[in-house]
């Protein structure tokens, strides 16, 4: 599942943590000259990786199982160099811009553009010749699911890195069509004789029930909370009542195939006014407006909310009854909706190969066992058979399946970052059942998807992952860093000041001036290109 690196506690910025022989030493591996290769090796050699991984991880990550049993069946031994996800874009970039190049980069977090740019330049290498000559695992995820291969490929033709795939239901029912989970305190509700609200201004009376009769205690009850303009965390939810809704990246759909951006909708301004009516009230949390992750968890395990948003509950509150899902609720006009977001579990760049590399065949055959089903489940979600961590599976040896461990309590997300090592991999629906079972957080949030956010989803499409041309990129890129920012920060001031009747023509011309015409034009002519199947 998504979200794996919600939970990492800060460390000092730039903190470096290098595992093998040079912490400075990113230089590519020695031609070992080897070629028809198979595995296990002969002769154990040594390929060089840049990644990144999380702070409760351990800092080598060959001290995980996992990597411990690919070394075994590869003969490939690799010596990696590691950072903290904070630090790691700012390390990856100066290794690129220096020329100090490893084999490859893992985790590789780059941007559509940055892949284009580090083409261009010459830092990685094509690899669709490597996928047809050395990867059967990857060739057989692109026969299986044709459309992968198509959205991996550049507009000019060439494809420059591997892909992280993890299917989890599809269509509306994809576990990816609501990042932001409305949470609402069932024990709250059912001490004060309340009703899970079905309307917004229900929603204002429970609100004010809680903030009245403070179920917390000692002053404590927090009514709604959230992190502003923070993906999961944020209240976008709770803008469906009012039009096209909201998302992390403000991109809707109509079922006329119009692309839009939400936070220009008159819907949006309605959304406005309703959540300072519920600032005035003080219903909201004070520190939403800039708390970060940690101190959001904090009182949640506290169980001081009433109303909060994330993903899942279970990493915050706990996966007990006194948390409920809140379904949609009809706004002032009787308009429910709920928005989808732009999301699936495919991530086009979580793998490069750099030019400095000179073991190309033997880089891709040990990343094609990335791909095998199998090691891809293991991959994504942690191991079976560790003698000193908790384990995410146990083995069935007679149905040749891994089978998903309860989590006895542990958050999700926490025992998959001691020990899955993320990277390249595919999983597809069809694995379920066959090759794994689903996780029991996964398949809950599935369950809860089907019965209470599907029945209120009215857009047929979401905005695809459109792999632009470098022109567009830029543009896109332009835009983006003032168009988005001011978004951001006006959402946060109408919510305090109730400002948005008045300031509401003056900020819609504002966007046009920022680039919004050109921006809807560029994202328009993607969408209509993927539909045509010309993306």
């Amino acid at each position: 599942m998504k979200k794996m690196l919600r939970v990492m506690m800060p460390i000092a910025a730039g903190a470096l943590i290098v595992s093998g022989c040079n912490s400075g030493d990113n230089a590519a591996s020695e031609d070992y000259g080897l070629s028809d290769i198979t595995f296990p090796l002969e002769e154990e050699v040594t390929l060089k990786f840049m990644t990144q991984s999380s702070p409760i991880a351990p800092e080598d990550p060959n001290d995980k199982l996992i990597l411990q049993r690919m070394e075994e069946e590869t003969g490939v031994k690799v010596e990696w160099t590691n950072y903290t996800s904070d630090s790691f874009v700012e390390k990856r970039n100066l290794a690129m811009a220096s020329g100090d190049h490893p084999d490859a980069i893992m985790n590789a977090a780059l941007s559509d553009n940055e892949l284009l740019n580090l083409a261009e330049d010459g830092s990685i290498i094509a690899v669709e010749d490597l996928i047809e000559d050395h990867m059967p695992n990857l060739q057989a995820v692109f026969e299986k699911a044709p459309e992968y291969k198509s959205m991996m490929t550049a507009p000019d033709g060439h494809i420059y890195s591997f892909p992280w795939i993890e299917e989890l239901g599809s269509g509306k029912e994809s576990i990816h069509s609501v990042d932001a989970f409305p949470w609402i305190n069932q024990e709250w509700l059912d001490e004060l004789g309340l009703e899970v609200p079905e309307t917004t201004e229900e929603l204002k009376e429970v609100l004010i029930a809680f903030r009245d009769n403070d179920p917390a205690g000692d002053g404590q009850t927090i009514p709604m909370s959230f992190i502003i303009n923070h993906g999961g965390e944020d209240l976008s939810f709770l803008f469906g009542s009012f039009g096209l809704g909201d998302n992390w990246d403000h991109t809707v759909v109509t079922n006329d195939g119009e692309v839009k951006l939400t936070a220009a909708d008159e819907g949006y301004k309605e959304a406005m006014k309703f959540f300072n009516e519920l600032y005035e009230e003080d219903l909201m949390d004070v520190e939403a407006f800039e708390q970060d992750w940690n101190t959001y968890l904090a009182k949640g395990r506290e169980n001081r909310y009433g109303l909060y948003f994330t993903w899942d509950k279970g990493n915050i509150t706990g996966m007990n009854e006194q948390y409920t899902l809140m379904p949609a609720l009809e706004g002032p006009d009787g308009h429910k909706n709920v928005a989808r977001t732009n999301g699936m579990g495919f991530d086009r760049a979580k793998m490069v190969i750099t030019s400095s590399n000179q073991n190309l065949e033997l880089t891709a055959k040990w990343i094609d066992q990335l791909y095998d089903p199998t090691q891809s489940v293991q991959n994504n979600w942690g191991t079976y058979g560790d003698t000193e961590k908790q384990n995410i599976f146990e083995y069935d040896e007679t149905a040749s399946m891994l089978k998903h461990l309860p989590l006895e309590g542990t958050a999700p997300v926490e025992l998959r970052e001691q020990t899955s090592i993320g990277g390249p991999l595919a999983i597809l629906d069809e694995y379920y059942g066959s090759v794994t079972t689903k996780p029991e957080d996964a398949a809950w949030r599935l369950d809860l998807m089907k019965e209470v956010m599907v029945p209120d989803m009215t857009a047929d499409h979401i905005y695809p992952k459109v792999f632009f041309p470098a022109e567009d990129l830029e543009r896109l890129a332009e835009v983006e860093a003032d168009l988005i920012p001011y978004v951001q920060r006006k959402r946060a001031e109408w919510i305090t000041n109730g400002m948005v009747e008045e300031e509401w023509e003056d900020y819609l011309a504002e966007l046009e001036r920022l680039g919004l015409s050109d921006w809807l034009e560029i994202k328009q002519r993607g969408f209509d290109q993927h539909m045509e199947g010309g993306a």
